[in-house]
């Protein structure tokens, strides 16, 4: 009978062979497959159309850097909190211990947590910016990351500005424990502030956006925007279809669905999201 330890290093391995066999065999990648119609794509044209499918539209993940670079106006971004980082003050191992997940993690991702948060100017418009990074440990929600977008609320609301929040997250980190799942009230009760201080937060749903994250700061935004397809819910399909033994709707929490639903306000493509949120910042900004 197989251990924990080697189930979920046998399920690691089958997940690295699938997105391994979803690029072709061909030096520096030059061509990607996409994950929802299959089509074969040469890697510059994907890129040069803000990684979005010529073919049908699916929109890819991004890197943090990649969402700054299409959302802030160029040189206009000053960072907070970059040294803060994460501790293994638990000493937690499932497959490897936290303190080297923490550590592969950065050197993955080039960054120092889960979220990078600052601020910039969109269109001109001076505000406040977080945006998650799903590949450093799946977005997950930790002790880090809960400040950082604490702080980032708190300054916004010193500096009058806005607050938008790119979201993209399994949902809380469970190498923290109890000390994670305090941050869906922490940073709730941070929003609070904001209201009451008749600052906008604008969230924004990529994919995906589950769990902890959904079900905290991502579904208490002024306005709640999602790109196309994205995955937004708390627990996952397969999760729902095995605890109520029902088959989910087709499309079941996709953004079209949600939308329909009336648990977001609207799905915007990539292309047009930076347009997007100038529109609404003006809006709730009173800036014509």
């Amino acid at each position: 009978m197989k251990s924990i330890h080697d189930w979920f290093k046998q399920k690691k391995e089958e997940k690295e062979l699938k997105q391994s066999s979803e690029k072709l065999d061909l030096p520096g990648n030059l061509w990607i497959k996409c994950f929802k119609c299959k089509a074969t794509i040469y890697s510059q044209d994907l890129d040069e159309n803000l990684k979005v499918c010529p073919k049908c539209g699916y929109h890819f993940r991004l890197t943090s850097g990649e969402r700054l670079s299409l959302t802030a106006d160029l040189g206009t971004f000053e960072e907070y909190d970059k040294l803060v980082v994460s501790k293994d003050f638990l000493k937690f191992t499932d497959t490897m211990p936290y303190a080297k997940r923490l550590e592969e993690a950065k050197r993955k991702t080039g960054i120092n947590e889960a979220i990078v948060t600052g601020e910039c100017k969109v269109n001109g418009l001076k505000t406040g910016l977080g945006i998650m990074d799903f590949g450093f440990i799946g977005g997950s929600l930790g002790s880090v990351v809960g400040e950082k977008v604490t702080r980032l609320i708190e300054r916004s609301i010193d500096e009058r500005m806005p607050v938008i929040i790119f979201n993209a997250s399994g949902g809380a980190r469970m190498q923290e424990a109890i000390m994670s799942l305090m941050q869906m009230a922490k940073t709730s009760a941070a929003l609070s502030k904001l209201k009451k201080a008749k600052l906008p937060f604008i969230s924004v749903c990529t994919d995906p956006t589950m769990a902890g994250v959904s079900a905290s700061y991502a579904m208490l935004g002024d306005v709640i925007i999602s790109e196309p397809d994205a995955l937004v819910g708390f627990a996952g399909p397969r999760v729902i279809e095995q605890t109520i033994k029902q088959k989910l709707p087709s499309g079941f929490q996709r953004a079209e669905f949600v939308l329909k639903h009336g648990f977001i306000d609207m799905i915007v493509e990539r292309r047009d999201i930076k347009d997007t949120l100038a529109k609404l910042i003006r809006f709730f900004m009173e800036i014509k």
